[in-house]
């Protein structure tokens, strides 16, 4: 656990799909806001499960945390959020970036959605904008908008803290693909641009580690350590360089094991499709395309 500026930062990692939920804090009693859940899910039963999120629930009852916020850093492609089991436990407004409407536009073409998916975002309970603040107790975030791994991704800052979502991985591992419909390498360029003009001891907190073999999973680097020694984009790195480092290496990199689920229902805000006359809930496998 971490202080910043009289915020408590707990962090939750999930090794099956590598991610890190971060619960933040000022103490016992206090107003909170979760950021980037997990909902655990099994592709080759189609089944769901709730142990990562439980662990966080179990947290926030345990210190008395009331839940101001569940926020997502963007619509994930690697795994499922578990936004509306924690706010059926734990309260709270599901939020994400106001852009999330072109990641709907686009996945409800290549799912062929029907008019019961609408692609407004009123799935969430708020959409926040490039610079807006959201309160909880004495402590406030302020959305970063930064697109490039898809359209509508969005960090966090509070206080000398960043939540950057997929934008920067740790200085070994480099930067987040940009092949997903509507990624962009020169926004990514732009957007890691953003976030590393922060002073040098500015605290960055990942969504994803992978880490090598040699050394063990880690949340948080800084401004400092990936400007000086991150594999992709450390300084001296122009756009073009990246641009073509990251076009190339995309072209190799496989889909994500949970992309087709995993998209399917966060645009929906962690929502399951609406079921078929059986009850059952049932997502779709677009054949040949993604």
């Amino acid at each position: 656990m971490t202080i910043q500026h009289n915020a408590l930062i707990k962090h939750f990692f999930d090794p099956e799909t590598g991610t890190y939920t971060y619960v933040v804090y000022e103490g016992d009693a206090s107003p909170c806001i979760i950021i980037d859940s997990v909902l655990n899910y099994d592709p080759k039963s189609g089944r769901t499960s709730t142990k990562s999120a439980d662990e966080v629930i179990a947290f926030v009852q345990s210190h008395q945390l009331q839940v101001s916020w569940i926020l997502e850093t963007h619509a994930h492609a690697d795994h499922l959020t578990a936004a509306p089991y924690l706010q059926s436990r734990l309260g709270g407004k599901l939020v994400i970036g106001d852009h999330i409407t072109k990641v709907q536009t686009v996945f409800k073409g290549v799912f062929n959605l029907d008019d019961r998916f609408q692609v407004d975002g009123k799935q969430f309970d708020y959409l926040l904008k490039e610079g807006e603040s959201l309160a909880f107790g004495n402590l406030s975030l302020k959305a970063l908008f930064v697109p490039g791994h898809t359209p509508a991704c969005m960090a966090y800052e509070i206080g000398d803290a960043i939540f950057v979502g997929d934008t920067l991985f740790m200085p070994d591992v480099g930067t987040a693909r940009c092949d997903f419909p509507g990624g962009d390498a020169k926004m990514l360029y732009r957007s890691i641009q953003k976030i590393l003009s922060y002073p040098s001891q500015t605290k960055l907190y990942l969504c994803h580690d992978y880490p090598p073999t040699s050394r063990p999973v880690a949340c948080m680097s800084t401004v400092a350590d990936e400007k000086a020694n991150n594999i992709h984009v450390h300084d001296g790195v122009t756009e073009e360089q990246f641009v073509q480092m990251r076009t190339e290496r995309d072209k190799t990199l496989e889909m994500p094991v949970l992309i087709l689920p995993s998209i399917q229902v966060n645009i929906r805000a962690g929502h399951f499709p609406e079921p078929d006359s059986n009850g059952v809930a049932y997502l779709k496998i677009p054949l040949n395309t993604l």
